[in-house]
């Protein structure tokens, strides 16, 4: 290891340089161009990800990472720059990851400018090529096959491609490479590397010379693709005249070791970018490591298959100034080879070079900020982002792009601030960016004139010719003011709303609805699909402006399972972000969100001119029936919508089934392409054509096909595609319309159907049908955000769905690219759907049609089959209170029925002859030892009532199985008795989570999604809020909660193993579980979850538990457990990664049988929770939401939880009786232990008589693939422990020091350097005095750390009471998430400029995420923090000198104080506790988030003035404020500037309580004021 690594790599990564087997193959430090080096030949390819088979997908893969940046603001170029880089590397080893071989990373790398000096000395001595000056030639690293003759093909090809363009090529040289310390995946896939080196013709400029640069590699690329897989290793990590990548599949220490020429000290740069990636698989890839050619990039592009497809489509219009005719050479413009990063890369080469932008604003045009409801935009950014918007759809997702071209280097953050990004800039004018601070440890403070942080969507940006930073305003302002963009946006732009205010106003259409409209006739309602419960249950709520709740999940069969007709749309699943990406809130981030979109026509996205923006703009994708009536009927500014046709005849359908139906939706496609060839801007799919002779082609087939066969002829992008429909009525129809292509959607029945509904119920017609726009439209806006994409631009077309049960034959045509694993229906099926429903409009003998209802809501004889009947509720509690095994067999022998019906483990038979003999079962594994495998669901105390869930906890310890508490937190007074629940779950709520809270757990489980709401949080409404429940959550009782989407410390994979650390250190004795819900890609999840050092993994179904949720969330999104369980286990072995973790599975099991398919699909343990509600009584009212429960189960009401009649006994009956079952099984099937049934597929095969029409046309094999046969050397189930890498923490080296003094209660100060890598500090030792004292913990200040440096992310995690902790320095990401009632103090080094100090509130003190989830103790950050500041905090105290975006955001306690600004969205969704903020300019209400607070001065109360002081005091005495001190040096002047911000509801609830304390109910006045 060398010398500039050794100072910060410690013991954990000189042992890991240790590791390298003797038996590796290795070729030792060598030049390529040694004969003795040469490797032999193989097959395996540098990118070795297996091929598509099971239920894995390779294209699924995801990654996150670290990024850093490294650069001199004038350009001068230095060693130390290259060097300090690589230590930032290092120490950011913690971000990336590596799989089983701890020598074989996940990929890392450096992107420098070329190193002249160095170039032209090696160039010489090792290649005897003599370089011209700098800047007359461009260098780049190749990677090459092994294989001699295919290495020598890639070569001559590229040259070729080099020599066309009309350069020169100087010659090759061979980089000498160490592969000694590799593991052997890495060595195994390890390329050939060569460099290539090209003379620049002097004609040419620079900027010219990189174009035909770019043109020969594109050419080159292109050229290998064709050859065919024998070049499918040759790969151009960069080839330019500016900068040079090194890069591959290693950790982050390996990269200098491997490269030599890093390590040579002629080596110099001006700048450098570094990268560590964290894969979700242990699948080498060298080209996928990261700098790509122009960026690197720590995040994820949810919309990626979108923005790909729009590409596809532009390639028919693009057309590069420079290149000419020239410009096809470049295409395709994205590729399915490259990651979401290496699309971007691509992307912005493009614009860059072949569109001749700006690097910079081609960034800021992929990843805009937050423009459209930003009320304090300055009308100049305004429109260049509305002009941008016009050329392409932002690429939406958590995103930190840093970047260079040689002349700017810089890095720039999505909208909502997702990522971290941290900054320095010294007084020799180094600039240190990256992921963290401290990972350039010998830095000294004095140097140190600035500490900043990238904020949400803002740009950094270094332009080394001025020699200096460009503030992003000013950068902005420069870009916007290059080209008039608001005179092109005025002249050019329509709006929607203009044209139909316009034509009102003319007359020419209807100024607004009916005010007596009548209800649709049946014939209509039939024909498009409508049930009773359509409108009573989902339509008529909406009425509110709201969709309807529902809870207790889905238990109706799958779309193509069902034997009722089912519209397409709902053989679609909604994706949700987990893990690997951050779902959004879109009702309290809605700041940062948009449903407004340009359509029609778009210009050549390689100009830039004022017919960039000649487009229509839709405000909202649910169009009015006055807006359709324009498109319809009139024209406007040279707009006009051409209408197509999409019905066809019925006699057609009934002759040609499938083959009708596929000619209609061909001949829909033709005429919209010759409507787009003849100039139509816009195209309206209309179906109201549909009668009695005439059916629909069902509007999202009629969309899908179009959408797609437009981006095949690469028109797509010339045309508005709008649809006038019968059929959309529900969120999701709306949602698959969208997300496959629709620009608008009007919904002319439904809102028909709300009119009428309106006049029944007293409500103005033109009220209910807007009300009903704003809940679909939100409802969108739910869908998108639960994939974490911010506008509705981004979504169209984006595909953000799998498919369950449609086959190629529809897929190819109407949804392309979009995932069906199990293949399915065709056009034939979807024809006998549509006329089951036309018939059932016009029933034959022309008698009037009954309105349909299936029943798919609730329970219906004779309508949609259910998992849950009323008869196996009856059966299992009849079972579960008598213990009889005979009723218990009855109950068993009715969920097998229903079962057959309802779920694809139904269709199953288990057992095949001969494969094993039967054993007795007197030799099978006890029930005794089955049940331990056993827990219940996350159902938390609030959802359920305590009765409820202290009968859980009771009954699964007396199973020696484990009860979870949900994510509400669990009352201390249980923790030493019986109704202990053994699963301590840690949500985004955090509520209740504490360190002791922590300790006493056997599990900790990390919930990343829900099985009723996957990607959605949720709310606990006042009247839920009991005092118990305000107790154990730490909130005020009567004031209500709300839950919010994982994305506060989960933004991706890394931050996920953060937690997990965080946890682990919290509690080394607990495994560690992670929660997730099934659905495609949960298999490459889990991948990464195990490689985060999980230790248990939960696949939950989509179907849900008392959770309540929208209906679009209970029925459209997550995947059967079937799915996401076999998907899971088969990724795990092929990753090598399933003897690490412990695989349960959850998701609506109710029987014996249940486990055993469960068990052979690669279930190690099995949750179960509707079935334990049921044998306590539950009834399945679906009533959970509404605290109405009439058997106690699920409220808090308390005359209603009288009636709760549950035992423990129930379930501990029902769960052993569910055992003995299983035994059977397994004495049939020859299995003596649970162990060795785990992954037996080759015990299930599909029951013919079990399958009808539809369900026939599944294939099933891809769950029933056999694990063991992908990876025959893998366990099927853990076998060992994961290596948390905590025991040389320094937690464990300081311990000792203090253990004496918390076992005697006594005082202790501890004094110690601290860095980034010494994470989650405070958490082992808290948890070690939270063992020895409770939750009362010690003293204030008994036990006190003195400690000096940049503190690594999460310090003082779950600081108990008694512990402080003092940072002179800094710290990085989550500094006191989860305070615990300790106290955490950061202030600057007294050895940083004075400038610095003074000026502290003008500078970073703390990362993003500070004092998540607080509950008590409290925070002094000398300094400014960043993004969701004190979120969730329940009862700490925290004073800081500003905040970034979303500050306090869901705070219900506690107290903070801002001496500072804050960014935007403070207070979003804070209904506790009380913040003071410093409000100078008198702005701070513009950024304060209105909808839950109010704001009044401190002035205006003495109580909040004295309040306020003392917290200032506080401060300035543990930090030595300067700010502090100047603000009480003239307090009185002072303290009329702060701002007191106070939710209403808490305000309500002190209102209360003051009253009631003036009739004598003091005590409880006296809470709510702590609170």
């Amino acid at each position: 290891m060398h010398s500039f690594v050794q100072p910060i790599a410690r013991s954990r990564l000189a042992a890991a340089a240790r590791r390298a087997a003797a038996a590796r193959p290795a070729r030792g430090l060598s030049s390529s161009s040694s004969s003795s080096s040469a490797p032999a030949p193989r097959s395996t390819q540098l990118s070795r990800f297996p091929a598509k088979q099971g239920l894995y997908d390779p294209a699924l893969e995801k990654d996150s990472c670290g990024v850093g940046l490294v650069a001199h603001l004038k350009g001068v170029p230095s060693r130390a720059i290259v060097k300090d880089a690589g230590l930032a590397l290092v120490n950011m080893e913690h971000r990336g990851g590596c799989g089983c071989d701890p020598q074989s990373g996940d990929g890392a790398g450096i992107q420098t400018a070329l190193p002249h000096d160095f170039f032209a000395r090696v160039a010489r001595d090792e290649a005897s090529i003599k370089l011209p000056a700098p800047g007359a030639y461009a260098a780049g690293n190749i990677f090459l096959p092994v294989d001699a003759d295919a290495a020598q093909k890639a070569k001559d090809l590229l040259v070729h491609a080099v020599k066309a363009q009309g350069l020169e090529v100087l010659g090759w040289r061979k980089p000498p490479t160490d592969n000694s310390t590799l593991g052997a995946m890495s060595v195994e896939t390890e390329p050939l590397i060569e460099q290539l080196f090209v003379a620049k013709p002097a004609a040419l400029s620079s900027t010219d010379f990189e174009r035909e640069l770019y043109m020969a590699r594109r050419v080159a690329e292109n050229g290998a693709k064709a050859l065919g897989p024998a070049l499918d290793d040759f790969y151009v990590c960069t080839l330019s005249g500016r900068t040079i990548t090194y890069k591959g599949q290693l950790t982050t220490a390996q990269v200098f070791e491997y490269y030599s020429d890093l390590r040579q000290d002629d080596y110099m740069s001006h700048m450098a970018l570094v990268h560590s990636r964290f894969s979700t698989n242990t699948f080498p890839s060298w080209p996928r490591a990261q700098p790509n050619r122009m960026l690197c990039h720590n995040g994820e592009i949810n919309t990626l298959k979108g923005n790909k497809n729009m590409l596809t489509s532009r390639e028919g219009v693009a057309h590069s100034t420079y290149f000419g005719e020239r410009t096809a050479q470049l295409f395709p413009l994205a590729s399915d080879d490259h990651s979401d990063s290496g699309n971007f890369d691509m992307c912005v080469e493009m614009l860059a070079l072949a569109g001749g932008r700006p690097l910079h604003e081609a960034v800021m045009m992929m990843i805009p900020e937050a423009w459209q409801r930003n009320a304090e935009l300055p009308e100049w950014k305004r429109a260049f982002y509305e002009f941008q918007s016009c050329a392409m759809e932002p690429w939406d997702g958590p995103a930190m792009m840093a970047f260079t071209d040689g002349r700017f280097v810089g890095a720039n953050l999505d909208r909502n601030g997702l990522r971290p990004c941290r900054f320095y800039v010294t007084k020799d004018d180094h600039v240190i960016l990256a992921s963290e601070v401290g990972v350039v440890a010998h830095l000294k403070e004095e140097e140190v004139v600035r500490k900043g942080r990238l904020e949400p969507g803002r740009m950094f940006l270094i332009d080394f010719e001025k020699g200096g930073i460009i503030d992003d305003l000013a950068l902005k302002q420069e870009v916007a003011a290059a080209r008039p963009y608001a005179e092109w946006v005025k002249a050019g732009l329509v709006r929607l709303s203009e044209w139909v205010t316009t034509k009102q106003a003319a007359g020419e259409i209807a100024a607004a609805p009916s005010d007596a409209p009548t209800m649709p006739s049946t014939h209509v309602l039939n024909a498009a699909g409508y049930t009773r419960e359509h409108l009573e249950m989902i339509l008529r709520p909406m009425a509110t402006g709201k969709e309807p709740l529902g809870s207790m999940g889905v238990d109706t069969p799958l779309a193509v399972l069902s034997s009722m007709p089912r519209m397409p749309s709902h053989y679609f699943k909604q994706l949700f972000a987990q893990v690997t990406n951050p779902p959004i809130d879109p009702i309290r981030e809605a700041s940062v969100m948009s449903l407004a979109c340009p359509v029609g026509p778009e210009a050549n996205l390689l100009d830039c001119g004022p017919s960039t923006c000649r487009r229509l703009v839709v405000d909202e994708p649910v169009l009015t029936l006055e807006a359709m009536d324009a498109l319809l009927t009139t024209t406007y500014k040279g707009w006009s919508a051409t209408t197509i046709d999409t019905t066809f005849p019925v006699a057609d359908a009934r002759s040609g089934g499938g083959s009708a139906l596929r000619a209609a939706i061909g001949r829909i496609c033709e005429q919209a392409s010759a409507a787009v060839s003849s100039g139509a801007p816009l195209i309206v799919l209309s179906d109201r054509a549909m009668s009695e002779t005439q059916m629909a082609v069902p509007s999202l087939l009629a969309t899908g096909a179009v959408h797609q066969a437009l981006i095949a002829a690469k028109t797509r992008t010339n045309v508005g595609l709008m649809v006038d429909t019968a059929d959309a009525k529900e969120v999701h129809d709306f949602a698959t319309l969208v997300g496959y292509g629709a620009d608008g959607v009007c919904p002319r029945v439904a809102y028909s159907a709300m009119g009428a509904m309106a006049v029944k119920d007293g409500v103005a017609p033109s009220t209910a049908m807007s009300k009903y726009q704003k809940a679909v439209s939100f409802g969108i806006l739910k869908v998108m955000s639960k994939m974490g994409i911010s506008t509705v631009q981004s979504y169209k077309g984006a595909q953000i769905f799998e498919a369950v049960g449609l086959g190629d034959e529809v897929i190819n045509v109407c949804f392309t690219g979009s995932t069906s694993r199990l293949k399915g229906i065709g056009f034939d099926v979807l024809t006998a759907d549509a006329l089951r429903y036309h018939d059932a409009a016009y029933p034959q003998g022309g008698r009037t049609p009954d309105f349909l209802n299936f029943g798919d809501y609730h329970w219906r004889d004779g309508g949609e089959a259910h998992y849950n009947t009323p008869a196996a509720m009856v059966a299992l509690q009849l079972a579960a209170r008598t213990n009889a095994r005979s009723a218990y067999d009855a109950y068993s022998a009715l969920i097998d029925e229903a079962n057959a019906g309802t779920t694809i483990r139904g269709l199953f038979q288990i057992g095949k002859d001969g494969i094993l003999p039967e054993v007795p079962l007197s030799e099978v594994e006890p029930a005794s030892e089955i049940v331990k495998r056993f827990a219940t669901g996350a159902m938390s105390l609030g959802s359920i009532s305590p009765e409820t869930h202290e009968a859980l906890a009771k009954a699964m310890n007396a199973l020696g199985g484990r009860s979870n508490t949900g994510e509400g937190g669990e009352d201390p007074l249980r923790f030493a008795d019986n109704r202990r629940s053994a699963i301590k779950q840690v949500a985004s709520g955090r509520f209740g989570v504490t360190s002791n809270y922590l300790t006493n757990a056997d599990e900790l489980q990390i919930k990343m999604a829900q099985g009723a709401k996957p990607g959605e949080g949720g709310e606990l409404p006042g009247y839920k809020v009991t005092e118990l429940i305000g107790k154990t959550r730490g909130t005020t009782p009567g004031v209500g909660l709300i839950s919010p989407p994982p994305h506060h410390d989960i933004y991706s994979i890394e931050d996920l193993a953060q937690l997990i650390y965080d946890l682990k250190s919290a509690n080394s004795e607990a495994r560690i579980s992670v929660k997730l819900v099934s659905e495609v890609g949960v298999g490459v999840v889990a991948a990464g979850v195990a490689k985060a050092k999980a230790d248990h993994i939960v696949i939950s179904g989509g179907d849900g538990g008392t959770g309540a949720a929208v209906w679009t969330s209970i029925k459209h999104a997550g995947m059967p457990v079937e799915i996401g369980l076999a998907e899971a286990h088969q990724t795990l072995v092929l990753n090598g990664l399933r003897s690490r973790v412990v695989l349960q599975a959850d998701g609506q099991l109710k029987s014996g049988r249940d486990v055993v398919v469960a068990a052979l699909l690669g279930g190690e343990e099995f949750g179960f929770a509707t079935g334990p509600l049921i044998a306590l009584g539950c009834i399945m009212m679906r009533k959970c939401h509404l605290n109405t429960c009439p058997v106690g189960v699920a409220t808090q009401d308390e005359e209603l939880r009288k009636k709760f009649e549950g035992q423990p006994e129930h379930v501990v009956n029902f769960l052993w009786m569910v055992a003995e079952e299983v035994r059977g099984y397994m004495s049939q099937l020859g299995f003596r232990s649970m162990s060795e049934m785990i992954g037996r597929t080759d015990r299930l095969s599909v029951d013919p008589a079990k399958l009808h029409a539809k369900s026939a046309t599944l294939d099933l094999s891809p769950i029933l693939m056999s694990a063991q046969a992908l990876n025959p050397e893998s366990p099927m189930f853990k076998t060992m422990a994961q290596d948390h890498g905590i025991a040389d923490r320094l937690d464990f080296k300081l311990l000792p020091q203090v253990r004496a003094a918390i076992d005697a209660g006594t005082r202790v100060t501890v004094e110690s350097p601290i860095v980034n890598i010494d994470r989650s500090f405070g958490a082992i030792i808290s948890n070690y005095l939270s063992k020895r004292h409770g939750e009362a913990g010690m003293p204030a200040g008994s036990v006190r750390f003195v400690l000096k440096g940049h503190a690594g992310q999460s310090l003082g995690f779950v600081l108990a009471r008694g512990i402080s902790v003092s940072v002179e320095g800094d710290a990085n990401d989550y500094a006191g998430k989860g305070l615990s009632g300790g106290e955490l103090v950061v202030f600057p080094s007294s050895e940083l400029d004075e400038s610095i100090r003074t000026n502290a509130h003008d500078h970073m003190i703390v990362g993003n995420t500070s004092l998540y989830g607080a509950t008590d103790g409290s925070a002094f950050f000398r300094g400014r923090a960043g993004e969701r500041f004190c979120v969730r905090n329940s009862g700490a105290v925290a004073v800081v000198e500003g905040v970034g975006d979303h500050g306090c955001e869901y705070m219900t306690g506690g107290r903070c104080v801002v001496l500072g600004s804050t960014g935007n969205n403070f207070a979003a969704g804070m209904s506790g506790g009380i913040a003071y903020v410093l409000d100078e300019e008198g702005t701070f209400h513009r950024r304060c988030n209105m909808e839950m607070v109010s704001l009044s001065s401190v002035a205006d109360s003495q109580a909040d003035m004295a309040e306020l002081r003392s917290y200032v005091e506080a401060h300035a005495a543990k930090t030595g404020s300067v700010r502090a001190e100047q603000l009480l040096s003239n307090w009185e002047a002072s303290v009329g500037k702060f701002v007191k911000v106070l939710p209403n509801d808490y305000a309500r609830v002190l209102a209360e309580r003051a009253a009631l304390s003036a009739l004598g109910g003091g005590a409880s006045a006296g809470k709510a004021q702590t609170a």
